[in-house]
């Protein structure tokens, strides 16, 4: 590929070593790679690591058959190809040992100091995490941040990527459904992370290697599409090479040039984005040029631009404005003299160890008396590994990089990530209590809760959560609801905001209740006949005397001690007897003699629509359409502006993010038990599936709503380059245990990725 940079071969691969190398001479290797770059002879540290692990993993061998210690020399090896101080290739060897317990922490504290005690504890805890597959884009995305905040130090990410990439090289052993796991969560969280870290040495191998097992008709096609014309590419880009070399030397650029085949996932990235065949994607290669300085790095750009012909828009300046993973380089595509267009890389000695490196290029040594590292303050580089891992704080202090990475990497230092017992990824304020994820899955979750599992062990209720705790919640149906207590403990706004609810509607109840027996209470105590001004046009009264929307309002106001009943009762007292001096005639006495006086039963009122709202009768009901609830779900009502109440799902989207003063407009509402059979009341809904393309998936699809009988009313496909589909579908569904069933079916359909139904 290429020749030495400088003084030591910058650009050569992360070299895998041959299957089945005996682990001496792996170790040799290792002593080797660290000899030509560390400034320090004292290895006694490392060869004091290998005699642990050995003896440590003696018994055990990998999936290969080959001696298991060849894994962490391995690890090791490409930590030190990455020129990593001896603490963390320490680590590196160690980092499944503590896991075999052959050694304790605190006894490799003793051997080898907290430094390194500390970075096998953090490999650790990331190897216990159990990434679910299949799962969405946000959830990759969570992961990924989470696997960053949980690093208290940057080195155990270079570790774990490190481990990685040898599991991934030796793939081969493992079966087939293994190698689409691994190769798909390398895809999704290791070689994003090492693209965030600017690593691209190990990005690269690692998109590779998922690609081969992910996609292997594509792999070997491409493999074998490019070796096919090998040879007259080689001539092609020796050309260049040879013909940008000599007009360097003619404007006495100090300049040294290469050309490489690109990688083949970015080859095949390019494939599928822009929908190219490989013969339509000329700029297989690239020329690379490296100077010594900026200013050269231009002035070779002159040099470049008045040999060949730049295509236009197809200049990139990224010295200028370098990419939040601190690559820097000038881009530039060219049309070649026969007329092949083809790409040029220019930059400085040091951008090329930043682009291969990343993170790495950053560890300075220089061996003070206890052998340990310490940071070069001049190499001041802290602001930039905070862009990358998208940081929004403003930097106070950008001395000692190394120090704040070795010690508090307090990183997304508002959230902390936890999972559910499903292994799904909540992300919560910093801080948080299981109170606070109790309310994140869900307000009946939280009301009912009466304890907590984390990791397994039972917590208080005041537990603060840790990056990568496993929470459970305990729930009773005999809980009383939350305390008022809970309040000062809980850091969401969105737990905050549930409890008040909670406290709003059931003190409400108790108030009402109360309020009807002192009402009685009062009656019989006067002789006052209740039943005789229990009337609408009564109550009507008293609501307007005394400004109340409702009847339980004014049961409540007395319950509660906002109202007297005496004056409550005196008012329809009043107004009976008004109405009486009114209608005292013939009829009325007639009437009075007739009939025994007997009060009709009133039923109680139900909206056609089967809902039943509290406190309010025949009011237009109608459901909304951004969330379209159907029985089952947990709803609530919002009083609109004219149009009556319109019923939501209670993790709508527009009822979540509803403005605070908006809040009040919110009442509660239930539906409505049905009547002997199961009701015939259809109600409408939308689900999203996510689903791979293929012949057939819609036949399939239509299939289980046929069997169901289940009339789809409108759907709607979108399919993306990738090949990945987005169906929405409207149907009318008879309630949440119809919809659960119907989505169950639907997703053991082979080549459906996900089901969601739509929130607003």
């Amino acid at each position: 590929m290429a020749e030495d940079i400088s003084k030591k071969p910058l650009d050569e691969e992360l070299e895998a070593p041959a299957d089945f190398t005996s682990p001496e001479e792996l170790y040799q290797e290792l002593i080797r790679s660290i000899r030509k770059y560390h400034p320090s002879d004292d290895i006694s540290m490392v060869e004091k690591a290998y005699e642990i692990a050995y003896n440590a993993h003696k018994e055990q061998k990998r999936k290969s058959g080959e001696p298991y210690i060849i894994h962490p020399l391995c690890v090791a090896i490409i930590l030190a190809d990455l020129e990593l101080d001896k603490e963390t290739i320490v680590a590196g060897i160690l980092h499944d040992v503590v896991e075999d317990t052959v050694m304790t922490d605190k006894e490799l504290a003793e051997v080898f100091g907290d430094e390194v005690a500390l970075l096998v504890d953090g490999v650790t805890k990331l190897t216990q995490i159990s990434w679910s597959t299949d799962k969405v884009e946000i959830q990759a995305e969570n992961l990924r941040k989470m696997f960053l905040a949980m690093a208290k130090d940057i080195r155990v990410i270079l570790i774990k990527l490190a481990d990685r990439l040898h599991n991934m090289r030796t793939l081969q052993y493992m079966t087939p459904a293994k190698q689409k796991e691994k190769a798909r969560e390398t895809m999704d969280i290791y070689a994003p992370i090492a693209d965030r870290l600017g690593i691209s040495k190990i990005k690269t191998e690692l998109d590779d290697l998922s690609l081969k097992y992910l996609e292997p008709e594509v792999y070997y096609d491409l493999a074998e599409k490019i070796s096919l014309r090998r040879d007259a590419r080689n001539a092609f880009v020796q050309g260049i090479v040879t013909e940008v070399k000599k007009h360097m030397e003619d404007a006495e650029i100090e300049a040294k040039v290469d050309g490489r085949v690109k990688h083949f996932f970015s080859i095949y990235k390019k494939m599928v984005n822009q929908d190219k065949t490989l013969d339509q994607i000329y700029d297989l290669f690239a020329v690379r040029i490296i100077v010594e300085t900026v200013k050269d790095c231009y002035a070779a750009l002159g040099v470049i631009h008045e040999l060949y012909k730049p295509i236009p828009g197809r200049f990139k300046d990224y010295i200028a404005m370098p990419k939040p993973n601190m690559y820097q380089s000038l881009h530039t595509t060219l049309i070649g003299t026969g007329g092949q267009p083809f790409e040029i890389q220019i930059r400085t000695y040091e951008m090329h160890r930043t682009a291969e490196y990343g993170i790495a290029a950053h560890w300075k040594y220089k061996e003070s008396g206890s052998g340990q590292a310490a940071a070069d303050s001049e190499e001041a580089k802290l602001s930039w590994l905070r862009q990358i891992l998208e940081w929004q704080k403003d930097m106070s202090d950008n001395k000692e990089f190394l120090s704040l990475l070795k010690s508090d990497l307090d990183l997304f230092s508002d959230s902390v990530y936890c999972f559910t017992p499903s292994g799904d990824v909540k992300n919560l304020p910093s801080g948080s209590t299981p109170i606070d994820f109790a309310y994140s899955i869900h307000s009946a979750v939280g009301n009912k809760m009466v304890g907590a599992r984390v990791n397994g062990k039972l917590v208080n209720i005041d537990y603060v959560i840790q990056n990568g705790d496993r929470i459970e919640i305990i729930t009773s149906q005999n809980s009383k609801g939350p305390s008022r207590d809970w309040l000062t403990l809980v850091k969401s706004t969105q737990a905050k905001n549930k409890i008040n609810q909670w406290f709003k509607t059931e003190l409400k109840e108790d108030n009402i209740i109360r309020g009807k027996e002192m009402i009685e209470k009062y009656c019989k105590g006067k002789g006052i006949n209740f039943a005789e001004i229990n009337k609408p046009e009564y109550m009507e009264k008293v609501m307007k005397r005394y400004a109340y929307k409702d009847w339980d309002s004014v049961l409540a106001s007395i319950g509660h001690g906002g109202l007297k009943e005496g004056q409550v009762i005196n008012k329809m007292v009043e107004e009976r007897n008004k109405k009486i001096k009114k209608e005292v005639t013939d009829a009325n006495i007639l009437e009075e003699v007739g009939g025994p006086g007997k009060v009709l039963p009133v039923a109680a009122a139900k909206s056609g629509s089967g809902i039943v709202v509290k406190g309010i009768h025949d009011l237009a009901v109608r459901f909304s359409r951004c969330c379209n609830p159907v029985p089952g779900d947990e709803i609530v009502g919002f009083v609109t502006r004219g149009r009556g109440i319109s019923i939501h799902r209670t993790d709508c989207i527009n009822i979540i993010n509803l403005p605070e003063i908006e809040r009040d407009r919110l009442i509660d509402a239930e539906w409505q038990q049905p009547e002997g059979e199961e009701s015939k009341e259809r109600y409408s809904t939308e689900i999203k599936i996510y689903a791979n393309n293929r012949i057939g998936m819609f036949v399939d699809i239509s299939k289980v709503f046929t069997e169901r009988q289940i009339d789809i009313k409108s759907m709607n496909v979108r399919t993306s380059k990738q090949g990945k589909a987005t169906i929405a579908m409207t149907f009318d569904i008879r309630g949440v245990e119809e919809l659960n069933k119907l989505t169950d079916k639907i997703r053991q359909i082979e080549g459906v990725l996900d089901i969601e139904r739509t929130a607003g």
